[in-house]
């Protein structure tokens, strides 16, 4: 676990433009689906979960958005005895915090990822969301962030990353989903890609894991390094900046 935390370690500050460092974490099959019936889990394998958790232990928060919350099921991060250590050196809560993107707030709050998290929950939304579903996200328990202020009330991406450094998360994991992974993207603030290649042929129509309108020009990444596990390409891109 130690050498797999090292080889995924965030690089140290400063960061890039934004001021944090936004990673994504995110599973492909071969022909290039990002779930298989609405679940990312039946493209994954043990390899695969191991570095999930990784990366979870590695970060501050973990960022997803509200349908992949529903789909998957989240629950609240828990604390690894694996990580104390590391955490602890850096000034980390004893597990990330969960920070749900969420336009209208139509998320259940009765659930454990609110109710029960050993890191308050933090819910980010736009100037749209109603204030009695904003008052239940506070009376669950979840912190509650405003990212976006236009008429449209659509949560803006790159607020996302900037709220989150504001409460001091600067080693931000996203597990997507695809669209919200697509706004990332487009907003110039995704540093890092950890994809996964499943050696697993899906069809359908599902999602590729960047899932939005084209970008104007495409962005580039380097390279960081591949691992393999079982016909698994475990890669990490790092994005060049001009």
């Amino acid at each position: 676990m130690d050498e797999l935390a090292d080889a995924y370690a965030y690089p140290d500050p400063p960061y890039g433009p934004s001021g944090a460092y936004l990673r994504a974490n995110m599973v492909s099959s071969l022909d290039g689906a990002a779930h298989h019936d609405g679940r990312s889990k039946p493209l994954s394998s043990d390899a695969d979960m191991r570095i999930f958790g990784v990366l979870r232990g590695l970060a501050d928060a973990v960022v997803v958005g509200a349908e992949t919350v529903r789909r998957e099921g989240y629950r609240p991060a828990r604390a690894r005895a694996a990580f104390a250590e590391r955490r602890a050196a850096l000034g980390q809560s004893p597990a990330p915090a969960i920070a749900v993107v969420s336009a209208s707030l139509d998320l259940d709050f009765s659930l454990p990822l609110f109710t029960e998290p050993l890191v308050p929950t933090i819910v980010i939304t736009g100037a749209a969301a109603s204030g009695e579903r904003i008052e239940r996200a506070r009376a669950a328990g979840a912190e509650v962030v405003l990212a976006g202020t236009g008429p449209s009330g659509r949560v803006d991406a790159a607020a996302v990353v900037t709220a989150l450094k504001e409460l001091g998360h600067t080693r931000l994991l996203t597990e997507g989903g695809p669209t919200l992974l697509a706004q990332f993207a487009a907003a110039g603030v995704l540093d890092e890609l950890c994809l996964a290649v499943a050696p697993l042929i899906a069809a359908g129509d599902a999602k590729r894991i960047v899932d939005g309108p084209l970008l104007r020009e495409p962005e580039q990444f380097a390279l960081a390094s591949v691992l393999e596990e079982a016909g698994f390409l475990f890669t990490r891109y790092r994005r060049i900046y001009p």
